[in-house]
């Protein structure tokens, strides 16, 4: 069993920031900085919105007026853009990498001792539904790629993944406002080079 390569050309991917880690970025191609939270969503790395520019700057609105949710401050909310190489991704649309992560939580519950009360949990904000903090997802897939590491399998270069959030856009939508897939990319070869987009309402 085993994960498939995603695609075989370039992707674009928007992370949003501070306008000062969009500048470094477009100054020096190789200032990569990996994620590295408990709760990050598909494990640690840097984080893309798959062709989403606009969803990239609400994020990082967002972050400006939640200072308190997470680590890094945003004085002025701005977006970088990437061409992306997603190399060999555990690619969370494909079968296959459904059934690896499968795994590595139960080997997650034999390194805790089969005790189910020591697992992390997803939880929301307060006061929300959506699972904004995913400790339980983000330590699933680093004890998936502990373990590949650990029995000298290939590296994944990346991850992706689809999310469901929001409020539903009608009564009995099937369909979210805040639907999105989301690209973490762990090797920094992965990104070919950054560009500032042109988005309406940034700065």
């Amino acid at each position: 069993m085993e994960a498939q390569t995603y695609g075989q050309g370039l992707i674009i991917g928007y992370h949003g920031c501070d306008q000062s880690v969009r500048d470094q970025l477009i100054a020096d191609n190789t200032a990569f900085k990996a994620s590295e939270n408990g709760y990050d969503w598909l494990g640690h790395g840097m984080y893309f919105w798959a062709g989403d520019a606009e969803r990239a700057l609400e994020f990082a609105q967002f972050k400006k007026d939640h200072p308190k949710q997470g680590k890094s401050i945003i004085e002025i909310p701005s977006v970088v853009g990437a061409v992306i190489d997603l190399g060999y991704c555990l690619d969370l649309i494909n079968s296959g990498s459904l059934k690896l992560l499968k795994i590595a939580y139960e080997l997650l519950i034999a390194k805790i001792g089969h005790s189910k009360d020591l697992l992390p949990f997803n939880k929301p904000l307060k006061g929300g539904h959506d699972l904004i903090f995913r400790f339980l997802d983000c330590a699933v897939i680093e004890t998936l790629h502990s373990d590949r590491k650990k029995h000298n399998s290939p590296a994944f270069d990346s991850v992706r993944g689809v999310f469901w959030e929001g409020e539903e856009l009608y009564e009995n939508a099937g369909f979210k406002e805040k639907n999105h897939i989301q690209i973490c990319i762990r090797n920094a070869d992965c990104i070919k080079g950054f560009f500032i987009p042109r988005i309406s309402g940034e700065k």
